[in-house]
């Protein structure tokens, strides 16, 4: 396996990776949505609400608000040696809000949340949770723990992770005339006009929808659009719980981990 980053910052990560095959490249996508845990508030205890939101509207959005995450200082609550449904300090983090519209309406934001963990708080101090108008209050106590995207949706550390082949153009120039119908229909702007003919200009762009190959008038076509069979780009963009470069890492961590629970069912069964 060979990898190149293209791109690489807090939230998003760009790879060209090589020599690896499709089902390994969907089983590191599909970990990464599924399996990789990240913290989330996962119960609330309100102790006063008089805004107009439902106790259950307000806990599920607070469930969605992303947190930083520190898979390094804490379990999995099915995991956690305490075994208990209340969870202790290595499996339940907890954050409290006590908000008060004095003088007017007011927006209750997520930067409002005091946790015990200064590092397990919301990626984003500006989510807003809800609108109070005056004399309105909102207290309630948060519990987060780590979970999982098989789970529900508020788990998942990544707001998205694909992948797609490695795009391979060629233009062949005795049947490329300046006609600019392949440069003008692209969507991404892949192509360009050079000396009244068409070149590639930026080919990571591609996505393989054939529409330059389709609008071309020539016969036999002036441009052919293909894919490296084995190379393939990778975008992964956290949504600030982890890392990319976090998420990836234990993607891989976890399939050695399933490929080695698998060879030792298999040794199992042949006994």
């Amino acid at each position: 396996m060979k990898i190149e980053v293209l791109e690489k910052n807090e939230t998003n990560l760009r790879l060209i990776i090589r020599e690896v095959d499709v089902p390994l490249m969907n089983a590191l996508r599909r970990i990464a949505l599924a399996e990789v845990p990240s913290m989330a508030i996962d119960e609330v205890v309100m102790i006063e609400n008089s805004s107009i939101l439902q106790d259950e509207i307000i806990a599920h959005r607070l469930g969605l608000t992303p947190l930083k995450t520190d898979l390094d200082s804490y379990n999995l609550p099915e995991e956690c040696s305490c075994k208990s449904e209340f969870g202790c300090n290595l499996c339940r983090v907890t954050l409290t809000l006590d908000a008060e519209a004095k003088e007017g309406t007011r927006t209750v934001y997520s930067g409002e949340l005091v946790s015990e963990n200064p590092e397990i708080v919301p990626v984003s101090d500006r989510v807003p949770i809800i609108k109070l108008a005056k004399g309105q209050k909102l207290k309630l106590e948060a519990y987060a723990r780590l979970g999982k995207g098989k789970a529900h949706a508020k788990w998942q550390p990544v707001s998205m992770c694909a992948y797609k082949y490695y795009p391979k153009i060629e233009i062949t120039s005795k049947n490329c005339e300046n006609c600019t119908k392949c440069v003008d229909i692209c969507p991404k702007k892949v192509l360009a006009i050079k000396d009244s003919k068409a070149e590639v200009r930026d080919l990571l762009a591609c996505n393989l929808c054939m529409d330059c190959v389709e609008a071309c008038p020539q016969e036999p076509k002036g441009i052919t659009v293909a894919w490296e069979k084995n190379a393939f780009i990778m975008n992964i963009e956290s949504t600030g719980a982890l890392p990319p470069e976090r998420v990836l890492q234990q993607a891989t961590k976890i399939l050695d981990k399933q490929l080695n629970e698998f060879e030792e069912q298999l040794k199992v069964e042949e006994t």
